[in-house]
């Protein structure tokens, strides 16, 4: 069964996305390959508010049934905001990767852009090839 891959989002390898919001700001989560790689999320370690990441840097886990894996801010920037939602809710990162299962927002940092990241068709192929 082949994963959902939104047209209008951009992806890493490590299988996060990154939807532009405007003003700068990107919005960050794990994508369905991953999720459904990972199996029942029951914990998300989420980034602090006001952190400056680098492009690459571990943000935040995500623990699942079967393991813990590292987030990657897929961007340099500092997180504005992020998903409090998921302290309740984990399992919104399975049932909806797009939607309310979203990790973090991050404001590009000066010089920063998503001109390294992957298109859709791009994440497809490395999707389907994991």
């Amino acid at each position: 069964m082949s994963s959902e891959i939104p047209s209008d989002l951009t992806y890493t390898d490590a299988h996060e996305w990154v939807r532009e919001t405007g003003g700068g700001v990107v919005r960050v989560g794990i994508t369905d390959h991953a999720q459904s790689q990972l199996g029942d999320v029951v914990f998300v370690q989420l980034p602090t508010v006001g952190d400056t990441l680098a492009a690459g840097d571990a943000m935040g886990e995500v623990e699942s049934t079967k393991s813990v894996s590292d987030i990657y801010a897929p961007v340099g920037g500092e997180v504005v905001a992020v998903n409090d939602g998921l302290d309740a809710g984990p399992e919104l990162v399975n049932s909806a990767p797009y939607g309310d299962g979203w990790i973090a927002e991050i404001r590009l940092a000066e010089g920063a852009s998503l001109d390294g990241l992957l298109d859709a068709e791009a994440y497809r192929q490395l999707a389907d090839g994991s």
